[in-house]
């Protein structure tokens, strides 16, 4: 499984680069935002930082205004993969990308139906929303396993990129179904360092190696 993440703050990427986690990186106006930063210029500097893809995305609804906002996200770097709505307007502008070579990501996608209207349109990457649906009371990995399993049989090439996840077991159950991809923010990627053994098993060998009077170096 490969692991993005999902945040725009360059600081938490560039951390968690250095640990050899990061495959690539989302966004999304809302991140951006939150960030503060100008988008061309934020996309850019995670770009550098990171090797795999970097998914930006549109903020037109219509397919002129997603192609025109395309092609100048694409400018950006070489790695940068277009994110477009799971609309009609969106899938249209993912054939057509696709088609041209540009990666495509697409996002708010909650239904299986959707997904499959992604994979026809070429796109890289499918972003089913598990958190959300789990929100309103909709079984957000049950999504998960149905994709997964539509997609195998078609051999589509299209990544289930498995979004709005909310802590660590969202991303185990992601791999056990076998999808792709979980993009992840630094908060939930952080958590899954953790246990109460690895900490209690830490301290005591700590413990114990002191009271040897040794030293390694």
């Amino acid at each position: 499984m490969k692991f993005f993440v999902d945040t725009a703050d360059v600081a938490e990427i560039r951390a968690l680069t250095a640990l050899g986690l990061v495959d690539g990186v989302t966004t999304n106006p809302s991140l951006i935002a939150k960030s503060g930063r100008d988008m061309s210029e934020a996309i850019k500097e995670i770009c550098d930082l990171v090797d795999g893809p970097v998914s930006a995305e549109v903020t037109a609804t219509d397919f002129d205004g997603m192609m025109a906002e395309a092609a100048k996200l694409s400018a950006i770097a070489a790695n940068v993969t277009i994110k477009v709505p799971m609309t009609e307007a969106g899938i249209q502008a993912c054939k057509a990308l696709s088609y041209d070579g540009t990666s495509v990501n697409v996002t708010l996608c909650f239904s299986s139906a959707q997904a499959i209207l992604a994979a026809k349109a070429g796109a890289a990457f499918i972003s089913p929303f598990v958190g959300r649906l789990d929100d309103i009371g909709q079984d957000g990995m049950g999504l998960i396993e149905e994709i997964c399993e539509i997609y195998s049989n078609y051999d589509f090439d299209t990544e289930v990129l498995v979004a709005s996840v909310r802590h660590p077991m969202h991303v185990v159950d992601a791999a056990r179904m076998g999808a792709d991809v979980a993009t992840v923010p630094p908060s939930v990627l952080r958590q899954m360092f953790k246990h109460p053994l690895t900490d209690k098993g830490l301290q005591a060998f700590l413990e114990d190696w002191k009271k040897t009077g040794q030293s390694i170096l």
